[in-house]
């Protein structure tokens, strides 16, 4: 039971930390890290954890875990949104047109929408908290990488 827990922690720790797109590459990660599995017990595993795929911020559908699940390990690079995720409360940020929605811990979500409010954006008309999600409404024209870097300061909380 011992080595079943270990795996799984360790199936949690790469989907928080990488996007990993198919069974094949997750068992390519697991037996890097010393945990060759079969895909029959990989795909037990992924049920029991209640993994699902969503769309990426690149566009690719990706392994994620259910909301309730905070369980990462620091991401590799230092990308713009890999540097947000480091700070307490944000976990993601994805864009349709010109609308946003954040991911935060639960109970974040109010809280940061606040913060971002408050900041009185030009390229943010208005913001919707719930427990764990912010909607975000973007002025026409402004681009997503602006928003990310008027995002920011607030997300690292400076």
């Amino acid at each position: 039971m011992r080595k079943k827990n270990n795996r799984l922690d360790v199936i949690k720790m790469l989907i928080s930390s990488k996007e990993i797109c198919s069974q094949e590459e997750l068992l390519d990660y697991l037996k890097k890290e010393n945990l060759g599995v079969t895909q029959a017990t990989l795909s037990r595993d992924l049920k029991q954890l209640k993994v699902a795929k969503a769309s990426s911020m690149t566009g690719k559908y990706v392994y994620v875990l259910p909301n309730s699940t905070v369980y990462r390990r620091l991401p590799e690079t230092d990308s713009p949104v890999s540097e947000m995720m480091k700070y307490t409360g944000f976990i993601s940020i994805n864009f349709s047109h010109n609308i946003a929605v954040i991911r935060t811990r639960p109970g974040y979500a109010s809280s940061l929408a606040y913060d971002i409010d408050n900041r009185e954006l030009d390229d943010i008309v208005g913001t919707i908290a719930g427990d764990d999600t912010i909607m975000l409404v973007i002025r026409e024209g402004a681009t997503h990488d602006e928003i990310r870097h008027a995002l920011s300061p607030i997300i690292h909380g400076r």
